[in-house]
């Protein structure tokens, strides 16, 4: 079970951040906020095991060429797949800028029919900065998310998710396709085992070991002069080229057949009327010369395009770009690059609709933009020559802070009464909030949507010293996503950045550690979750602060729940204490909460409850139905343990009766299978007992917990004996 916060109190961190500049979300127009949401946030995949996942990106323009290629996947994974193969393996490799991509999502598009059950997207890319592992863990959970798999049923460990996306793919025909792979390992987790269905990799580099699993290897090379005429035709028209086809051989010549580099050319070619393919050819042929020393092999080609374009832009929006390369994560939105670059929302608007215009943005689909690999690092080179000393620490510093207000606003609109030690009341004075506005986003969903840039501005700012207070601030408030999706290693690495920057604040870093020990034992590491405790009692210690001193308790007891209950009641003890002595009667509420648990499987069942109707007193009071509800459900049980049925029935089913009007269904079911339990021992009618299985059943189905089978047994059971 998830253990519930203590309340928030008056907090003892003051920042004295600004914020500036605009926001404008969807149906959101405010005044003074640093940036603000300017993307269209998705609500999060459905639960269910119906859901059909269509993830794979589109292609910003029409395909063209590759039609080897093509045929080539098509009698690999498609209609000329061999019957002796079950499920189709693909591998990809080739530089970065050559196409792989594109020709994925082509095929991907143009065969959905042979995979009517869904196509799921991972790029390994966003996940490159992961712990060893770690981004393997977290591409199985996106795909199992992706299929109707809720977040409270999927299991910590990988070998525990790859185990349920088997079974949640068979019999299922998908596509599931992973881009940039670097490792052979990150794709054997991920084979579907639907009978028709495939898997397509890509990757920059040949992986011979992915052969070992099946995969056909497909080496994909830049275009040669025919194939980038026909792109070039394409994005320019057949006029254009057909009036000086000699130039535009060259073109493609100097661009090494990348297409990348021939999308930028045909958008310098569409947006400046005057430049001829024969002048822009000549320029180019100079600008490859300067560049003949580098050992870029095809790729200084797009440099070389890149550096040709960028002395033609206005030094604003050579700013606008050059800074884009410094900002940390993958896509961004019109607030957050507003805040990079220190203007306003509407003319960096107009402006990265140029960039896009002459492909060098890719439109991310949601109001959202990204770079190609290639031009974010020239971005970036450009930005280190130009920009004077100090502005990328600069420009960390603006993007914290944004994400700073952002990720606490959305903190407080999930929930309030959270024990919070950053005082963040000078920064959130001014901001409106724009998840409390009328067709706002959903704070949860914005926090997913933005979760793996909110970690990568983390690990930017981790690095400065001059933003230590900004890392643990956003760390804690961070932690709220947590919560609820079960992202173990962004939880565990946020936290660690976080605990790391808040060192000299003790009463932060008590809490950080403390935290970070959820993660560590939902990952079995008990030893390192310890160690963390250790120190958060240390702080907490000489915080001096009783709110901090009795979570950290609340958290410890948590840990020796697992291997000695006396001393988990003991730190229960001492967090009802404090919390009492700090006059926050919900936090003591909890703490009384588990320890009732804690000492009804200690075998005091009568001291257990006593200590549970407290605690349900108080939280009734307090207007906390769902945390009440779940009192209620432990005290059911405890009820069951002296031998009270009658009474455990009654409690159980008001307890799962107010659970499912919370929507907490993950408690429903944990209260209706044990009340199943109660009634069949005994000896109930056995309808009564189907009735809680089907519906705690029916939970587990949606949220694909690998418990419904057993359910489903029980159930079978009840119908043969009828």
């Amino acid at each position: 079970m998830k253990s519930e916060e203590p309340a928030a109190r008056t907090e003892s961190t003051h920042v004295s951040n600004d914020l500036s500049g605009e926001i404008h979300g969807h149906s959101i127009q405010a005044q003074r906020i640093h940036g603000g949401i300017t993307f269209n946030v998705q609500a999060q995949p459905g639960v269910g095991p119906d859901i059909r996942p269509d993830e794979v990106p589109p292609l910003p323009f029409r395909f063209v060429n590759r039609s080897k290629r093509l045929a080539e996947l098509d009698a690999w994974l498609g209609t000329g797949r061999s019957r002796s193969v079950k499920v189709g393996f693909g591998a990809l490799y080739g530089m970065s800028g050559v196409g792989k991509t594109a020709l994925v999502s082509h095929w991907a598009d143009d065969r959905r029919d042979l995979f009517p059950d869904g196509q799921l997207y991972v790029d390994f890319a966003t996940l490159r900065e992961e712990p060893e592992g770690g981004d393997v863990s977290e591409a199985v959970r996106r795909c199992l998310r992706a299929l109707g798999v809720d977040e409270s049923t999927i299991p910590a460990s990988l070998a525990d998710r790859t185990g349920l996306f088997r079974s949640r793919s068979s019999g299922r025909r998908l596509l599931v396709v992973l881009d940039n792979v670097s490792r052979p390992a990150q794709a054997a987790p991920l084979i579907p085992k639907g009978e028709g269905s495939a898997l397509l990799v890509t990757s920059g580099g040949l992986l011979g070991e992915l052969a070992l699993d099946g995969a056909r290897m497909m080496p994909v090379g830049p275009l040669d002069r025919s194939s980038g005429l026909e792109l070039l035709t394409e994005r320019c028209g057949e006029a254009v080229i057909a009036a000086d086809r000699e130039s535009a051989g060259r073109l493609v010549d100097l661009c090494g057949g990348l297409p990348v580099a021939l999308h930028i050319v045909a958008a310098r070619l569409l947006v400046d009327p005057g430049l001829t393919m024969s002048g822009l050819a000549r320029e180019l042929a100079d600008e490859s010369g300067r560049l003949a020393g580098m050992s870029l092999g095809k790729e200084r080609s797009v440099s070389a395009v890149l550096d040709l374009g960028y002395r033609a832009f206005s030094p604003d929006k050579a700013r606008l770009y050059r800074l884009l390369g410094w900002l940390p994560g993958a896509t961004f939105d019109v607030g957050v690059a507003a805040v990079a670059a220190g203007i306003d929302t509407s003319s960096t608007g107009t402006m990265l609709e140029e960039l896009v215009r002459a492909s060098l943005l890719e439109p991310a689909g949601d109001g959202r933009y990204r770079f190609h690999d290639l031009v974010r690092l020239h971005a970036r080179e450009r930005a280190a020559q130009e920009e004077p000393e100090g502005e990328r620490l600069a420009l960390t510093g603006r993007v914290t802070t944004h994400y700073l207000a952002l990720t606490a606003l959305a903190d407080r609109s999930i929930r309030q009464d959270r024990l919070r030690i950053a005082d963040l009341t000078a920064l959130l004075a001014t901001a409106p909030d724009p998840f409390a506005a009328e067709g706002g986003p959903a704070p949860l969903d914005w926090l997913e949507a933005e979760h793996r840039n909110i970690l990568d501005v983390l690990r930017a700012a981790g690095r400065e010293e001059t933003l230590r207070t900004e890392v643990w601030q956003l760390s804690e408030a961070f932690t709220a996503l947590f919560f609820h999706n079960r992202h173990l290693g962004d939880w565990r690495e946020s936290l660690e950045l976080g605990a790391a920057a808040a060192a000299l604040e003790p009463a932060a870093e008590a809490r950080l550690r403390s935290l970070l020990s959820r993660p560590l034992m939902d990952q079995g590491e008990y030893e390192a979750a310890r160690r963390e405790l250790d120190t958060a009692l240390a702080c907490a210690a000489v915080s001096g602060d009783l709110v901090v001193r009795a979570s950290v308790q609340e958290f410890s007891g948590r840990y020796w729940e697992r291997f000695d209950l006396s001393r988990a009641m003991d730190a229960y003890r001492c967090a009802l204490e404090l919390s009492s002595a700090a006059n926050e009667g919900r936090g003591a509420a909890i703490a009384a909460y588990f320890l009732g648990c804690a000492q009804d499987a200690a075998g005091d069942h009568g001291e257990a409850l006593n200590t549970l109707r407290g605690a349900h007193t108080e939280l009734t009071a307090r207007h906390d139905a769902r945390m009440a509800a779940r009192v209620l459900a432990a005290m059911g049980l405890a009820h069951e343990h002296l031998g009270e049925h009658d009474e455990a029935i009654r409690t159980l089913d008001e307890a799962a009766r107010v659970l499912r009007e919370q929507r907490a269904t993950h408690y429903e079911a944990q209260a209706l299978v044990v009340l199943a339990g109660i009634k069949e021992r005994s000896a109930a009618d056995p309808q009564a007992v189907r009735a809680d299985l089907a519906r705690a059943l029916e939970i587990y189905e949606a949220g694909g917990s690998p418990q419904a089978e057993e359910l489903r047994l029980r159930i079978e059971g009840i119908d043969r004996a009828e």
